[in-house]
């Protein structure tokens, strides 16, 4: 080797050597700034390790992992997309989750609903395991949101304080006696043109009077040094005041809940609480104080050891002005393997809000209620739009009209990352001056279609012709779902190991996202359509029905009557009984509904699909069959007196040819009837293709029923077809449509 080769290697060897060993301290420091909380300096410098080895996985997943505690989704989210494409959550396990949830807290519901799928299938040899827990249950939640996102509560933003948000973090907690109390991260000397990670700056109680242009003051009565506050409640008689207090991050970061009396308007010292609320070595904070059954109620937040996971929801009754507690108990009910923080109890509603990563929600923590009725607090109820967004919204609370919510969605104050850091958010009920109208309010129902239910192989009535049913859709779905075991079983059949366990997760995702999903929706629908219908509005719902093609056409079509039908039974028992009279048009307030149905039958399924009666794995449980049976609810029109939906009935609903030749000329008729008080004019009968054409134009007399003859004017399509007829009215903009439906063979 030549002496210039020999001195060009020890350069290398020098820089080399020198470069491994500032990445040494980039990465050490960087680390003790994510270990203290100052995730602005740990980013600096994870960036300054990564200019000198950006192949490292190690250092990548660690950029990823501060970025989500910073909250800068975005980022986060393409950096855990670079871990997992180089190491496939081999060697960080929650990197696929970790990406699928940053992506859900950016409302990319579609992307996380691909991932989570992902996710779900890379973690199902461990089934008990959290990662697979959790992905399945996000799953389940993101599409949940999809459907939540349509509704918004009619609430208007209510103006803050000048003084109350900053570019720091703040967290509201109560609003008594004209005073509010929040905690925030901020250094009492601090600009506002700066977000603090500083970990020598701590979380502190403070309060505002509730008027304009204010300045915060610092609740010393509860300050400790080196401590952080918040969280802080009255107690029923205002005699006690409870509050959170954590050691820093640096010392090892625990909470307990602490009291402080009051006396004649002076606070005395604060006090921690004793065991029985702060159990040893568990993090207990978030105190709320609740009056039920006569009984004065310690709420708080905890992960003891008897949690199910997280942080969980706890209860005990004080007695003796607080000076004793009862037996700490769980909120059995509410909790759940990951976390649920800062309860309140709404008294005027016997309702308690909290925050959950678990529950249906729309993003990271979503805010969540549960009423207390008949001793029992029923399931969580996401508190929906405004209140949860795509971020992480806790704190919840009410005073008068106006309700509160802690978040760090997009609109906080902030200097550099948008969603750094949380402000407090406030509402107020609007009050309604113009009435809304009816086009404004068919939007709203509208906008929630289409609505698809889905049904096992021939069901319901299976083997049967007849075009109705007794038989109620809930009851079908129920018995739907018990059967996903067998689903499983039958469609996994005769393959091997992985194949088999990614057929299974593949039914189980198909009855989450669109069987359950169906469930949901219509529960939403019902609800929006009932509103209507209590105004005393005349509405059609128009419902398509369709089939797998496993049995003969013409059975199929009468199945799709069926099924349509187990949904008009539903309606009728739903909402104890409330829809029922619209239905058979005894309403009081004049208010109708007419459940239109379209049975297409195997029509427009997709002819790959098997229809082999011997090949029941294929015809009958594999997701492409599935997928096909199923009804629709596609549209809300209201029935004005000058509506061509309230004057015009057709029977039959859809033309139903059956097999023929495809050269051969078909006839058929469409019955009309005139329901109103005027003469109609039908000008027009033409398909959208111009395959089909009626005979017009027809005269109908008031309360006159005429019979139209349809005609091909052009060779049938080969196969299966579906083509859209449409009758235009003289005086109408728009034509009522319905389907020809056929086989050309």
């Amino acid at each position: 080797m030549s002496r210039l080769h020999l001195v060009f290697l020890c350069l290398f060897v020098q820089t080399w050597g020198f470069s491994q060993n500032e990445l040494g301290k980039y990465l050490e420091f960087a680390d003790q700034q994510y270990q203290k909380g100052d995730y602005v300096y740990a980013l600096d410098y994870y960036q300054k390790a990564m200019e000198l080895d950006s192949n490292s996985v190690s250092i990548l997943w660690k950029y990823a992992e501060t970025l989500k505690a910073y909250k800068d989704y975005p980022k986060a989210s393409y950096y855990y997309e670079k871990v997992y494409n180089k190491e496939e959550a081999g060697i960080y396990p929650p990197s696929l989750l970790n990406w699928a949830l940053m992506e859900k807290q950016q409302g990319h519901y579609d992307i996380a609903i691909e991932l989570f799928k992902r996710a779900k299938k890379k973690y199902v040899k461990n089934k008990k395991d959290y990662l697979y827990l959790k992905a399945k249950r996000e799953l389940e939640s993101t599409l949940w949101a999809q459907t939540a996102i349509k509704d918004t509560l009619k609430l208007n933003d209510l103006t803050l304080p000048e003084g109350l948000n900053t570019v720091n973090s703040e967290f509201g907690h109560s609003l008594t006696d004209s005073l509010f109390y929040f905690s925030s991260l901020r250094a009492d000397s601090i600009g506002l043109n700066q977000e603090i990670y500083d970990p020598s700056y701590t979380n502190q109680l403070y309060t505002l009077k509730w008027e304009d242009d204010q300045i915060a003051e610092r609740l010393k009565a509860v300050s400790a040094d080196k401590m952080n506050t918040g969280n802080g409640c009255f107690s029923l008689d205002k005699k006690r005041f409870y509050f959170s207090q954590c050691t820093t991050q640096e010392q090892g970061f625990q909470c307990q809940i602490a009291v402080v009396r009051i006396e004649n308007g002076r606070w005395g010292t604060p006090s921690l609480l004793g065991d029985i609320i702060n159990e040893p070595g568990a993090n207990t904070s978030t105190p709320a104080i609740a009056e039920i059954d006569g009984e004065e109620w310690l709420i708080f937040s905890s992960n003891r050891k008897d949690g199910d996971g997280g942080m969980d929801l706890y209860f005990a009754v004080m007695k003796n002005s607080g000076n004793q507690f009862g037996k700490v108990k769980p909120f059995s009910s509410l909790n759940s393997i990951d976390n649920e923080i800062t309860p309140w109890f709404d008294s005027k509603n016997n309702r308690l809000y909290f925050a959950s990563q678990w529950w249906d929600g729309l993003g990271g923590y979503d805010i969540h209620y549960s009423t207390l009725e008949n001793g029992k607090f029923s399931a969580p109820k996401n508190a929906g739009i405004p209140f949860n967004s795509p971020a992480n919204d806790t704190y919840f609370f009410a005073a008068g009209d106006s309700s509160f919510v802690t978040s760090n969605r997009l609109g906080v104050l902030y200097a550099k990352n948008p969603t750094c850091c949380s402000d407090i958010f406030a509402y107020s009920k609007p009050i309604i001056v113009v009435p809304v109208t009816k086009k404004e309010t068919l939007a709203d129902l509208n906008k929630r279609l289409p609505v698809t239910l889905y049904f096992h192989n021939d069901i319901p009535d299976p083997r049967s012709r007849e075009t109705t049913t007794k038989v109620n859709y809930m009851d079908s779905y129920t018995n739907y779902v018990a059967m996903i075991p067998e689903y499983k079983t039958e469609y996994a059949k005769g393959l091997k190991a992985d194949k088999a366990v990614e057929a299974e997760e593949d039914i189980e995702s198909f009855f989450l996202e669109y069987v359950d999903k169906g469930v949901s929706d219509l529960e939403l629908f019902k609800t929006l359509l009932l509103e209507e219908l209590n105004k005393g509005f005349k509405l059609r719902v128009s419902v398509r029905g369709f089939a797998s093609p496993l049995a003969k056409t013409e059975y199929n079509v009468a199945l799709t009557k069926r099924r349509i039908q187990s949904l008009i039974n539903h309606l009728s028992v739903s909402n104890n009984g409330a829809f029922k009279p619209y239905l058979d048009g005894t309403a009081i307030n004049g208010g109708k509904l007419e459940v239109v149905g379209m049975p297409f039958g195997e029509y427009t399924a997709n002819q790959i699909t098997s229809d082999n009666p011997n090949d029941l794995k294929n015809s009958v449980f594999s997701r492409a069959a599935a997928i096909e049976r199923k009804i629709e609810i596609q549209s809300v029109n209201y029935l004005d007196a000058d509506s061509l939906f309230f004057l015009v009935d057709l029977e039959p609903t859809s033309i139903i040819l059956g097999k023929q030749l495809f050269s051969s000329t078909v006839e058929s008729s469409l019955q009309v009837y005139n329901n109103g008080v005027q003469v109609l004019k039908l000008i027009k009968i033409l398909a959208v293709d111009s395959s089909f054409i009626g005979t017009t134009p027809i005269v109908i007399n008031p309360k006159e029923k005429v019979t139209v003859t349809l005609k091909n004017n052009q060779a049938l399509p080969r196969g299966i077809f579906s083509t859209p007829l449409q009758l235009y009215f003289e005086g109408y903009e728009k034509p009522i449509q319905i389907m020809v439906l056929g086989e050309g063979i």
